[in-house]
């Protein structure tokens, strides 16, 4: 019984002394020095402002993709104590003591060097070589865009980090598909790969190209299952059930997960408030909140309101009147009813708020018990500091000739009477019977004689949405009282929350639609210049020396993976022509490996390429490595092919190995060359930046340096 304590405990394992050196030497070139620069270099004026935002929870909203990577970015922060307390006002400030640096820096850096060895592993599931699987990870080490990038707090090398995640893993799990289905390694992986295609569209939209890529391979597999006749129905409903379940429940989920802790960790009023509806205003602490704290939730007639529009673009504005008058006549020569004016203000004022009245009754007050306004009640809005009534009638409207002026009448006893009638639609309702809800209720206002709906001037699809932002129960029919209770803040004891799923629907879409400054930037280029490495971006510059540091790629490595798409595309199509014709040049096996290599490879260059042609917005260098790092895991692909099918000869091999010893061995140089640029540790005299210039448009950063 107690035999196996006469024998020692004894552990094994097998440790790949490659893949251990692989990760020591991406540690080193990533995390070397990694406080210095120890002042803002580019993007991190950007990213600096957000992380500062989590540190004291303040609501933010940024447009380049979800909160995932700002997340990540904020942990680093977290993890080195930092307070938040830093102005990131320019380029090139200097970081003061409360700032951890090397915290801050230090995920992205993480990210960027565990790349080197999931490269090496990404090869060698493909059933590459180890020789092929070195080079891989060897490239990957050396590039010195990808070494810049990851050195910074910056997003791209996290991006890349859960891209190569997402396609090892589904590797893996396509590997273990082959001997053990439904295993512990199997499940494993197959929803690590979820949670890593989910990480990456949560670091940054385009993180959605490489999720569609392994989403698409997937699919040609399930497909093939379907038609493996050794499979059962039942075990192939399994298959696709668990498929379905890891990679698109999960990743939803998750993404869902990530907008829900964002939204715990800022819950404060911020700068960007602004730009959300009034209700999930109403649902952060602080700032409107305070405003709308306790305010009635159902409007009736006699209600003092503040009307916000719903879309309005790019600041809020409320609607608005005072006593100034339109002019007799404008200076195109056209005439206007001289009555009172109505413009939608972009700020809170006191002559922004209106009474909802009866049309059938004198009163400016609230009954008792008050009467709520329902959908499709007939009401008059009178102005408060004013008591003129919302009108419209057919003239020209001031700004837009094609659309009627709103304005409040006046009575000057001519024959023009008033048309203050409108009628209340709640765009929103649940029913038609629906009360009109403070700042829940989206409302169209259709004026009763001419039909037409009350709108901004030149605004935007959407623009004639409004909703109730402030709101109190009016309690003086005199003028002079009302006009004192109007400057008084409201205090009714009523509250009122958001649910999750609507602040996310609303951020989200949020997010999709706000359009950021589309200006020409001096670094932005375009898809084109990417491939053949014709720009780079000065990213920061010593204010005493000349050392600096550019973002600028290796170049031997991007024209060599050019040229490597460039060679697979056309083998393939030569293969794929002689096949039509029954000519089979590679084992079956050997074409496997190779269309897979290619479909991840050449497809993931392709899917995080070609959509940017399509967009419209500024866009620069690093945008282009996470399709570099496909083309640089294709290249040792495409050279050991080369060498095991094409090479006929061992004396063909040996020479072609030659010319890629020589051909890695000039890479190296230009990666050390470039070293100075990369790590910016060394100051550069004119004279030696300009031996490192490899395009014309290096002549452009001498001159500026």
């Amino acid at each position: 019984m107690w035999g196996f304590l006469k024998r020692p405990v004894v552990v094994t394992a097998d440790i790949n002394l490659s893949l251990v050196a692989l990760t020591g030497m991406g540690l080193l070139s990533r995390l070397w020095r990694l406080t210095y620069p120890r002042a803002v270099v580019f993007d991190e004026v950007y990213y600096g402002q957000y992380i500062s935002f989590y540190m004291k929870q303040i609501f933010f909203l940024d447009d380049s993709g979800p909160p995932f990577g700002h997340m990540v970015l904020a942990l680093g922060g977290y993890l080195g104590g930092f307070d938040g307390n830093f102005l990131w006002n320019r380029i090139g400030a200097e970081y003061s003591s409360n700032v951890p640096v090397w915290s801050l820096r230090l995920l992205p850096a993480l990210a960027g060097a565990l790349s080197v060895p999931m490269a090496y592993q990404i090869v060698l599931e493909l059933h590459f070589s180890h020789c092929a699987a070195m080079g891989a990870a060897l490239l990957m080490l050396i590039e010195n865009a990808l070494i810049t990038q990851s050195r910074l707090m910056l997003l791209e090398s996290v991006l890349i980090f859960f891209n190569l995640l997402a396609v090892l893993s589904y590797l893996k799990f396509f590997n273990c598909q082959k001997h053990s289905p439904f295993s512990l390694s199997w499940w494993f992986w197959l929803t690590l790969t979820g949670v890593a295609c989910s990480c990456a569209v949560g670091i940054k939209y385009m993180g959605v190209f490489t999720y569609v890529l392994v989403l698409g391979v997937a699919a040609v597999h399930a497909w093939h299952l379907l038609g493996d006749q050794t499979l059962s129905n039942v075990c192939v409903f399994c298959h696709l059930l668990a498929r379905a379940v890891a990679l698109l429940v999960i990743p939803v989920v998750l993404y869902l997960l990530f907008f829900y802790v964002h939204l715990i960790l800022v819950f404060r009023s911020g700068p960007h408030d602004q730009i959300m509806s009034s209700a999930f205003q109403a649902s952060l602490e602080g700032g409107l909140a305070r405003i709308t704290q306790g305010q009635p939730l159902e409007v009736a007639f006699g209600s003092q309101v503040t009307l916000r529009n719903v879309f309005g673009k790019p600041v809020p504005c409320w609607l608005h009147s005072h006593q100034d008058t339109y002019p007799m006549i404008y200076e195109n020569g056209r005439g206007s009813s001289h009555q009172q004016q109505v413009t939608c203000y972009p700020f809170k004022d006191v002559n922004n708020w209106w009474i909802v009245k009866d049309p059938r009754r004198h009163q400016l007050v609230v009954s008792s018990p008050p009467r709520p306004v329902r959908h499709g009640d007939m009401v008059q809005l009178v102005h408060g500091m004013t008591t003129r009534s919302l009108n419209t009638h057919d003239v020209a409207a001031p700004l837009s000739p094609h659309s009627q002026e709103v304005s409040c009448y006046i009575d000057y006893n001519i024959s023009m009477p008033a048309q203050n009638l409108w009628r209340l639609e709640i765009v929103n309702r649940g029913s038609d019977t629906d009360v009109w809800k403070t700042i829940l209720s989206e409302v169209r206002f259709v004026h009763v004689n001419t039909s037409a709906v009350l709108k901004l001037s030149r605004g935007y699809h959407g623009s004639t949405v409004w909703n109730v932002e402030e709101h109190r129960y009016g309690a003086s029919q005199e003028q002079r009282e009302r006009e004192r209770e109007l400057h008084s803040p409201a205090q009714v004891d009523v509250s009122r929350n958001l649910s999750f799923m609507a602040r996310f629907s609303e951020l989200q879409w949020r997010m999709l639609a706000l359009r950021s400054d589309d200006s020409e930037h001096k670094y932005s280029s375009s898809p084109l210049e990417w491939v053949t490495l014709d720009t780079n971006i000065a990213y920061w510059l010593h204010p005493r020396t000349s050392a600096q540091i550019h973002l600028l790629g290796n170049i031997v490595i991007w024209v060599s993976g050019s040229l490597a798409l460039a060679i697979y595309a056309l083998l393939s199509l030569w293969y794929l022509l002689r096949r039509r014709r029954n000519v089979h040049d590679l084992p079956q096996d050997a074409w496997l490996r190779w269309v897979l290599a290619g479909a991840l490879c050449a497809g993931g260059w392709a899917v995080n390429y070609l959509p940017f042609f399509l967009m419209e917005k500024t866009l620069f260098l690093y945008h282009y490595l996470p399709a570099l790092t496909f083309q640089i895991l294709l290249l040792p692909v495409v050279l050991q092919h080369i060498s095991d099918h094409l090479c006929r000869s061992q004396l063909q091999r040996s020479i072609f190995s030659a010319l890629v010893v020589a051909w890695y061995s000039s890479a190296c140089h230009v990666s050390n060359t470039l070293r100075p640029l990369t790590y910016g540790d060394k100051s550069l005299s004119p004279h030696e930046l300009k031996a490192l210039r490899w395009k014309d448009s290096w002549d452009i950063l001498i001159r500026k340096h």
